[in-house]
């Protein structure tokens, strides 16, 4: 994997993560002043769990990359299905628990779902990663 890729994937986690505490920091503060504790319990699960997708994605591409074809998707698809399970054994669990916003939750997961799609986009649009041949 070339260098450019590799500060590629280091810049997705580091602006992922900027973002991620951003949404928490003032999704917190929302939460808090909607729903009071169980408003900021909620944002800060929901951009915990948003950091943890968007480190997983860069992490499973990351490694990946480093296989061959059929290697890179069983790869990216294994995180995929991580992060599938886990979310809904996640959301199964929180169901029913009395410290949890259910809308605080909801929005905080979407507006960082969102802020960290737009993040990957933009640096993966603006990457200048050279095509290596293959061997």
């Amino acid at each position: 994997m070339s260098k450019a890729a590799s500060n590629l994937f280091k810049r997705v986690v580091t602006l992922g993560a900027a973002l991620v505490g951003a949404i928490a920091l003032v999704g917190g503060i929302a939460g808090y002043l909607v729903a009071a504790m169980p408003g900021l319990i909620s944002a800060l699960i929901g951009a915990g769990l948003a950091f943890v997708f968007v480190t997983l994605t860069a992490l499973s591409v990351w490694v990946g990359g480093k296989l061959p074809l059929g290697g890179f998707f069983g790869v990216v698809l294994g995180g995929w299905l991580l992060k599938v399970i886990g979310f809904v054994l996640l959301m199964g669990a929180l169901k029913n628990a009395d410290f949890i916003s259910g809308p605080v939750l909801f929005f905080t997961l979407v507006a960082s779902i969102m802020g960290t799609l737009a993040v990957d986009s933009v640096l993966v649009l603006k990457a200048r990663i050279p095509i290596e041949p293959a061997a």
